[in-house]
């Protein structure tokens, strides 16, 4: 299974298609979008495979959900988590620095995804893969990330 990481659109539909483009060439199965989304036209550009949002400092709490959830995407609020192909996921816009710390820091998760940053990253620690795909605006190299489970091979694109 394949899952393809988003994070921090900000509203641009250009470069958003150019990661569902890319979503589509490495065949992901699922699509996580770690907050910032900002315009519900975002969310349709997503709606071609399931996708698992969570809300970001620039998200509407009220608005983005009944968006994601019209729909037929899943909205996590402000902290998701699943549980794919054994491995154990959770996924935070990153934000809230105490909660991503403790998120990391729980020895509780095989991956954690998150964003805010704007920078693409990906670091182990202890046994938590910390995958950062980047951001679609306000970045200078646009990024996603495409992650193999349950290997948690990690392929960062820049579009």
């Amino acid at each position: 299974m394949r899952i393809g990481v988003i994070s921090d659109t900000h509203g641009e539909i250009s470069a958003t298609q150019n990661a569902v483009r890319m979503f589509d060439s490495f065949q992901v199965d699922l699509v996580i979008h770690c907050g910032d989304v900002d315009t519900p036209a975002i969310v349709q550009q997503l709606a071609d495979r399931p996708c698992h949002f969570v809300l970001g400092n620039m998200d509407n709490r009220v608005a983005m959900p009944k968006v994601i959830e019209a729909a037929g995407q899943t909205c996590h609020d402000r902290f998701g988590h699943l549980q794919l192909e054994g491995r154990s996921i959770a996924f935070l816009h990153g934000h809230d620095l105490a909660l991503l710390r403790g998120t990391i820091n729980s020895g509780r998760w095989d991956l954690v995804c998150c964003g805010h940053t704007h920078v693409a990253a990906q670091q182990l620690r202890g046994r938590t893969l910390v995958v950062n795909p980047g951001a679609i605006q306000r970045t200078n190299t646009p990024s996603v990330a495409v992650i193999d489970l349950p290997s948690l091979e990690v392929t960062t694109i820049a579009l």
